[in-house]
């Protein structure tokens, strides 16, 4: 089953020079294995290409079950000197939860 992120977790994000980083919270336990599964560096990458970002690490937290993202050259120079609307990276983490995962039966019932 398709399911969109938003719908599995909560996230939050903000600027760090140049870069951003987002944290993706699992909403239920049993759903942060999907995220640690399905939500890799390559495809918030890929999520984030046409923003210019060069490279993104992942941290995991599983005691809080939540990820952290560090994506780097996402902010076109940070919020002194960008021009895009966002300079601070505040709405990359609403964005990212539009992204869709697929869902094993199991996790959304728990």
């Amino acid at each position: 089953m398709k399911v969109r992120l938003g719908d599995i977790a909560f996230a939050r994000s903000g600027d760090k020079g140049a870069s951003a980083n987002i944290g993706v919270i699992a909403r239920r336990p049993a759903e942060y294995a999907v995220l640690v599964d399905q939500l890799t560096t390559d495809r918030v990458r890929d999520y984030f290409k046409h923003l210019g970002v060069t490279r993104v690490t992942r941290y995991e937290l599983p005691n809080l079950a939540a990820l952290n993202f560090v994506l780097y050259d996402v902010l076109d120079g940070g919020a002194s000197l960008s021009l895009r609307v966002d300079a601070q990276g505040k709405a990359l983490g609403q964005q990212l939860l539009e992204l869709e995962l697929d869902l094993p039966d199991w996790s959304h019932s728990t």
